[in-house]
């Protein structure tokens, strides 16, 4: 399923929880970890030592890695690394498409409030940018996650990149031998009530009923034997999440809308807010335009 996992590692918070269940997918699926770090060319970190001017983050960057190798090298891991210069999200999208690595592992760090929308954090650009799957993990101290996944969620609103990213999601499941959960949601949330008066229950429910019975059949296709299905109403996040904690789903694999050449802030996309809040991983997948 995977070769080349792509690991940006910054020894913060997260990171060393992370680099271990990435350790997990290395091991189920004989994959090669990349380590890498990069040294934010947008921050004043140039020194001089003896006269020499010296970058003190790619200094410290390499002592970070070097720290990850040893971790590597315990868990019996294949692994290489690299320290380069840069900014980090365009940076890591970049490298992950140069030497075509298959998918890139990072942690994220939720957060409450407006400022969260203002600043978005380095994973969550690398998750609107990259057209390579990205794995992100809401880690906390000390924290593991379950692996191999038993219950893989697939939310779907029946769009084109929805249904590229259940195509990941119905092989990695197959792969695992995993419960496929299908999820659709009819947002009914932002409509008054007049406007849903006005709509046909039925009708939307068909067509809500069909996107998910498309991709059952999918998997089915694919050998996938457990399969459940789950057509809600309401808010697309509150669905996602309260899915995953009464059908003990393991990770969540989902499309992006992210478009490249810019670096704005989609304010409140289903699949950032995901990766924002989910206590699972969250595979997310971006379909090139």
């Amino acid at each position: 399923m995977y070769e080349d996992i792509l690991l940006p590692f910054d020894g913060t918070e997260g990171s060393a929880e992370v680099l271990h269940h990435a350790s997990e997918i290395a091991h189920w699926s004989d994959a090669t970890i990349h380590v890498l770090y990069v040294a934010d060319t947008t921050r004043d970190s140039i020194t001089v030592v003896e006269g020499h001017p010296v970058d003190a983050l790619v200094q410290v960057g390499q002592a970070i890695v070097e720290e990850a190798k040893e971790t590597l090298r315990t868990l019996g891991v294949d692994y290489d690394s690299d320290v380069v210069q840069g900014n980090p999200a365009p940076t890591i999208v970049e490298y992950a498409e140069r030497y075509n690595h298959d998918l890139i592992v990072m942690p994220t760090h939720g957060r409450e409030g407006v400022s969260r929308y203002l600043i978005g954090s380095v994973s969550e650009k690398v998750v609107r940018l990259s057209s390579v799957p990205v794995l992100t993990a809401r880690m906390q101290p000390d924290e593991q996650f379950a692996f191999p996944y038993e219950n893989i969620l697939i939310p779907t609103d029946g769009s084109t990149s929805a249904t590229y990213a259940a195509q990941h999601g119905i092989s990695l499941a197959a792969a695992l031998d995993a419960t496929v959960h299908v999820l659709s949601v009819v947002d009914d949330t932002s409509l008054g009530p007049d406007i849903r008066s006005a709509i046909s229950n039925q009708e939307t429910e068909q067509a809500t009923t069909k996107f998910v019975d498309d991709l059952l059949s999918e998997a089915e296709s694919h050998g996938i034997t457990n399969t459940v299905r789950h057509v809600e109403y309401g808010s697309p996040i509150s669905k996602i999440l309260g899915c995953i904690e009464t059908n003990d789903v393991h990770a969540v694999v989902m499309g992006t809308k992210g478009r490249r050449g810019t670096d704005r802030i989609l304010l409140g996309s289903v699949a950032e807010k995901t990766v924002r809040s989910a206590p699972v991983p969250v595979i997310t997948v971006r379909k090139t335009e």
